[in-house]
């Protein structure tokens, strides 16, 4: 069996969180939560509060107006990282944990505030990114590599996205160009065989500038190592190699309408270790198991200021994902089509919005033997969302409501509600609720493990936030509570075609959890962090859902000397179970990072990378071996 299974995956199981979590019900950070985020993200650099995010509302808007929890990754914070995969630069936010079947081109999987990962909505550049296969986006096909910015909201936003939106959005953007032609190229080499290469330009030209354009390649190979322990497999070495490119164009037709068209396309192959039924003897023909995926997302976009006050935006965006594994044959495409015509009006200290929607999902796959059964399944979603904000003085207020009509499943009704007030210099308090819905994948409808009968799982959150901010101080609490029902689960036979088992509405969950997060300099220091109190549950068997922690937390510390820029981190985790029994236990861990940078030559950078210093053995999933100690050297050549 395939490590991508989509019925497998779902039979994941459960954790549990502290008592004091669940007294401390309800609410949401606002603001001053964003601009610690931001903080945290930055490293050094102080986010200004004039700093436009689009996450929130589907529409730009500057910190100052915003009432959301979310975090900021900047291309610095990115860089510095060192990280392979956009999952690992999440796994350092609040909030956020991942788990990946061995290396950086398996499975992987994000939980936003302990919610199943097909409950976090993805974009990139607009793009939505998601599997009507395996439900949510497929990490491990979205290259790092053309990723220059991330706004992570956490909370429900189904109001103002639709379906999916349950645990939160995260929203990935490309380069965009500006000012003179600025090339750039980066290499680095690493242990366990690893190569990076990137290059690319961006600028704009034309009369004041009216072209902007980025361009990008990248290519980035491992020799990897043998990523299963504890059951028969193939010993070999589960490398992968990822190519990828983007390109985004900007025309400004006047001083108040532009179009914007964005591509972006990678193509990964990695290694991975098939189930074996017995131990690899010397005469067992050992195979060289591989994953198979193409990602390739585009986007058009018109933008008209019509007046000072009216804003619109018509935008038709295609997404194309593919999965497939070898020499064992499995194949899925999904193809998601979106189209979206949203309308923005501000009015003094008040905010509206309006805008339609439809979203197209397809999915194929073929019978690729005797044993497989070919699906092809489409559906279509046609909504209306409204939106009203105010920032007036001390109070910021957000109301969403939207109207979706599923094709399969009729209609949705969801609404969402947030209030900010800054009751004292430097201190905000936020209260929010919202209500949001998932509908099953098509997968899960109409393969042969599939249930036609299956509903939609929806949720209700409610959420409470403190912060200060104060120069380079910064503190934020978030405490929150998602409750899901109609939960889908993977369950025995009998309501499919399937010996081995259905999908079902069968559970209830709830994810409740604290978060405290923080920023102070002292100093030339720069220190961040937070820590997560989480009790992701499956009510109907008061198990703890799989591979989450009860905590798990983040520290760092940043600073300068002479032309360094020196930094480090602590990342760490409690136990986890890995089964929805709660009888296999994966141990906690904890990793130590470190990196530093200086200039070499004139516009040369150099970057060096040390990850899991101290080489832990660990585990994210029950008989995948994550790496032990990473090194990382780079360098990149990008003229001032």
């Amino acid at each position: 069996m395939k490590n991508r299974l989509p019925f497998a995956r779902s039979a994941v199981p459960l954790l549990r969180a502290p008592a004091a979590c669940c007294a401390l019900s309800a609410l949401a950070a606002a603001l001053p939560s964003a601009q610690a985020q931001t903080l945290v993200a930055q490293n050094l650099r102080a986010p200004s509060l004039q700093e436009v995010v689009v996450t929130a509302t589907r529409a730009p808007q500057p910190l100052s107006d915003l009432v959301a929890d979310m975090s900021i990754v900047d291309r610095e914070t990115i860089e510095n990282s060192g990280a392979t995969g956009v999952a690992d630069v999440l796994a350092r936010l609040p909030g956020v944990e991942i788990a990946r079947n061995g290396g950086p081109g398996n499975a992987t999987s994000v939980f936003l505030r302990g919610a199943e990962s097909r409950f976090t909505a993805v974009y990139i550049d607009g793009v939505r990114v998601d599997s009507q296969s395996t439900g949510g986006a497929s990490w491990e096909q979205i290259p790092l590599a053309q990723i220059e910015r991330i706004e992570v909201l956490r909370g429900p936003a189904a109001a103002v996205y639709g379906s999916d939106a349950i645990g939160g959005v995260i929203q990935l953007f490309t380069r965009k160009g500006e000012g003179p032609p600025a090339p750039y190229v980066s290499v680095g080499v690493g242990n366990r065989g690893t190569r990076k290469l990137e290059a690319g330009v961006s600028g704009a030209t034309g009369v004041d500038n009216a072209f902007d354009y980025a361009l990008s390649l990248a290519h980035e190979r491992s020799d990897g190592w043998d990523i299963r322990a504890g059951v028969p497999h193939n010993p070999d070495r589960d490398g992968y190699r990822s190519t990828s490119g983007h390109a985004r164009l900007g025309l400004k037709i006047d001083a108040r309408h532009r179009l914007d068209a964005t591509l972006l396309g990678n193509q990964l192959n990695s290694g991975y270790d098939d189930y074996m039924s017995s131990a690899p003897t010397p005469s067992t023909p050992l195979v060289d198991d591989r994953n198979k995926e193409r990602l390739r997302t585009a986007g058009l976009t018109w933008t008209a200021d019509w007046t000072d006050a009216y804003t619109m935006r018509l935008s038709a965006t295609d997404t194309f994902s593919r999965y497939e594994t070898s020499p064992s044959p499995y194949l899925t495409e999904t193809r998601l089509r979106n189209y979206l015509w949203q309308n923005d009006y501000r009015l003094g200290v008040h905010r509206f919005s309006a805008a339609l929607e439809r979203r197209e999902d397809e999915l194929t796959n073929p019978a690729l033997d005797a044993w497989s059964t070919a699906i092809r399944g489409s559906r279509a979603q046609n909504a209306l969302a409204l939106g009203y904000g105010l920032h007036a003085g001390a109070h910021t207020l957000q109301l969403h409501w939207r109207h979706d009509d599923d094709s399969e499943f009729g209609i949705k009704n969801t609404a969402s509600a947030a209030y900010g007030y800054a009751f004292a210099p430097h201190w905000r308090a936020t209260a929010s609720w919202g209500s949001a819905f998932r509908a099953p994948t098509l997968y899960q409808r109409f393969s042969e493990y599939g249930n036609p009968a299956l509903q939609p799982e929806t949720s209700y959150n409610a959420e409470l936030g403190l912060r200060y901010d104060q120069g380079h101080s910064s503190a934020s609490l978030v405490v929150y509570r998602n409750r899901v029902s109609n939960l889908i689960n993977f369950v025995g036979a009998g309501t499919c075609a399937s010996a081995y088992g259905c999908y079902a509405n069968t559970a209830h969950a709830r994810y409740q959890g604290v978060t405290l997060a923080g920023s102070q300099r002292w100093g030339g220091v720069q220190l961040h962090g937070s820590i997560d109190w989480q009790d992701p549950r499956n009510l109907d068997t008061d198990k703890r859902l799989a591979r989450r922690a009860q905590r798990y937390a983040t520290l760092g510390a940043d600073t300068r000397l002479a032309d360094w820029t020196l930094g480090g981190e602590v990342q760490a985790a409690g136990q986890r179970f890995d089964d929805a029994a709660n009888k296999t236990r994966l141990g906690g861990y904890t990793l130590f990072n470190l990196h530093a940078s200086t200039p070499v030559a004139r516009d040369t950078q150099l970057l060096a990378r040390v990850d899991n210093l101290g080489d832990k053995r660990y585990q994210l999933a029950n008989t995948y071996v994550p790496p032990g100690r990473m090194l990382y050297v780079g360098l990149k050549w990008a003229p001032q």
